[in-house]
């Protein structure tokens, strides 16, 4: 595998969901999901037909890699305020920054991405892992469990 990612500069992004408390060990996506799309299309002022699967890691995740280490995932979409949000959901705002884009192909359960990004890619690359919410933008492409699936996985970086 050698994706080839697009460093984007992105201002900060509004997204509008649920979310949950999970790790890699307890890790049960697939409720969050379920509870979340059928409501979805109750958010107000959303910005696109796009999902957004959001990661939001505690400070030392990466330093020590513990599979049982909480941390809060996001079944959400992208919104232009926070302006009349229904109390059934959470906000949250991801900060600017630079991240590492990559167009992936292929089934979401198969995690061999993730770490080809940080075992391979992310050493050689001349940037570092930023502690900012990392994301994966689930558009019109996108097909749950199908390897004709495509989806972008935004991994916060910084300049070494």
């Amino acid at each position: 595998m050698s994706l080839q990612p697009t460093i984007v500069s992105s201002q900060p992004l509004l997204v509008a969901g649920l979310n949950t408390q999970l790790s890699l060990t307890q890790y049960t996506i697939a409720s969050l999901w379920q509870a979340f799309m059928p409501i979805k299309n109750s958010i107000p002022n959303t910005i696109s037909k796009d999902l957004f699967s959001v990661s939001v890691y505690p400070d030392s995740f990466f330093q020590q890699v513990n599979p049982a280490t909480p941390y809060t995932k996001w079944a959400a979409v992208q919104v232009t305020s926070f302006d009349a949000i229904p109390q059934a959901f959470q906000t949250l705002v991801i900060p600017e920054g630079l991240y590492a884009v990559f167009h992936y192909k292929g089934l979401s359960s198969d995690m061999s991405i993730f770490s080809y990004i940080f075992k391979e890619w992310l050493p050689n690359s001349g940037y570092a892992l930023d502690n900012r919410p990392h994301l994966e933008v689930l558009g019109e492409k996108y097909k749950n469990n199908s390897p004709d699936s495509e989806e972008d996985i935004w991994i916060p970086v910084i300049k070494k």
